[in-house]
Order: structure tokens, then C-alpha cells, then sequence
């Protein structure tokens, strides 16, 4: 069978990386979660002082882009691939809000684009590869067979991220959480850099009112019928 190449495009906490996993599982393909890339490289920000609620030396990150190493690495336990920022395993610290309220920041730098989309490029080389993030189907694989583009109402965006870090431990309010949901989204789509826009030939996902089932059958089905027709 023809494999095939799938772009999950969409806003924050709208479930991408979720049923993008789901979906690379059932059809045996890659999965590439291309926000964890970028919330490492925001992680390698902070933890250089680079970044912080008052200051963002864009011109020091650019220098040291060339000493940051991303790799992904499959733990059969968890069942996904984590990432890993030069050698160390930073699954978890990437998922911090902490880190969500300067990763859009970081992603609009258009040389840490560059470098991003250069290795996704390599990544998708021999097709049968789901992935997901915010320029896929647009900038990364605009020939991409299948091209999705995930939303829901910021409201019931920021109501699963708010429980998803409460499950984690985190101290934080719901209006916390709805504001950086709300500021992600203006970043994202006002960037001057691969701007966070629906691909004109992609199939709109509102799961706002969906089921986590419903939504992947209906995805899978549309998965299926692309792979037919390659």
C-alpha cells in the first residue's frame, strides 16, 4: 500500500498531538510532534536566560542555534516518541505553562523556523509520516495528500489544558491558562513567519463539541480514503 504523508495543523490544546499518535499507530506510520521541536528549543531559551517575562534576546539564541540538538526517541512504555534536548530526555519539561507562554515567541524567529523546517523536511523524505504542528500543510508539506486543521472554541481549549496541568501537579488558574491560549493564538497567526492559517485544500476539524472517538474515526476514515487515492 502507498504511504502516504498527513499534516495536523490547528491551534493550541485542540488535541493535535493526541490523535496525530493515535492515527501514526493504527496506520504504522512516523509521528513527529513538530511543537515539542520548538518547545525544546524555548526550554534551551530559558534555561540560558534568554527568555524571560520582560526581555527575549533573539540575536543570542540565533548565535547558539548550533548548539542545540534535537532528537526524537521512542520509549516503548509511553508508547510515543519523547524528546530529547541535547542528550537529556525533556518530555515533560517542555509541557510546563511555563513554557507554553514563550513558545510561540520563539517559534515566530524566522532562523529557528528555518532550522526546524530544514530537519522536518528530512523527516517526511520517505512519506508514511504523520505531522503535526502549525505550518504543516502550508509551509513544511504543502503537498502533503491530507491535510487537517484542528479547532475548537478558546473556552474549551483552555478548560483541557486546565485539567491536563492539574492532573501534572500545576499551580495555576483556569484564567492563567485561557489567557495564554488566547495570547498563543494571536501570536501564531499574526507572525510575519508561516503564520498559523488553514491550508485552502484542508478538511476542517471543529472538535469543540466531539467526542475523542468520534473524531478519530472520522479522521481515520479521511486518512484511509487519501491513502486510496495516492
Amino acid at each position: 500500500m502507498k504511504k502516504i504523508i498527513i499534516a495536523v495543523d490547528g491551534y493550541s490544546s485542540t488535541g493535535k498531538s493526541t490523535v496525530a499518535k493515535q492515527l501514526a499507530k493504527v496506520l504504522g506510520y512516523v509521528y513527529v510532534d513538530t511543537g515539542a521541536m520548538y518547545r525544546a528549543v524555548t526550554l534551551f531559551a530559558m534555561q540560558h536566560d534568554l527568555i524571560s517575562k520582560d526581555e527575549f534576546d533573539k540575536e543570542k539564541l540565533i548565535e547558539n542555534l548550533s548548539a542545540i540538538q534535537l532528537q526524537f526517541q521512542f520509549n516503548a512504555e509511553r508508547g510515543f516518541a519523547e524528546m530529547y534536548l541535547n542528550g537529556e530526555n525533556v518530555e515533560d519539561k517542555i509541557r510546563t505553562l511555563e513554557v507554553s507562554n514563550y513558545v510561540s515567541q520563539v517559534a515566530a524567529v524566522p532562523e529557528v523556523r528555518k532550522k526546524q523546517v530544514e530537519q522536518q523536511h528530512k523527516l517526511g523524505d520517505e512519506k508514511g509520516i504523520v505531522m503535526d504542528g502549525r505550518d504543516i500543510g502550508t509551509v513544511v508539506f504543502p503537498q502533503a495528500e491530507l491535510k487537517l486543521f484542528m479547532t475548537a472554541s478558546a473556552q474549551t481549549r483552555a478548560q483541557r489544558r486546565f485539567d491536563e496541568l492539574q492532573q501534572k501537579g500545576e499551580n495555576v488558574s483556569f484564567e492563567e491558562v485561557l489567557e495564554n491560549v488566547k495570547s498563543r493564538d494571536h501570536i501564531d497567526s499574526t507572525r510575519k513567519d508561516s503564520p498559523l492559517v488553514q491550508a485552502t485544500d484542508a478538511v476542517v476539524i471543529d472538535n469543540s463539541n466531539m467526542s475523542k472517538e468520534e473524531q478519530f474515526e472520522k479522521i481515520l476514515s479521511l486518512a484511509k480514503t487519501a491513502i486510496e487515492k495516492a
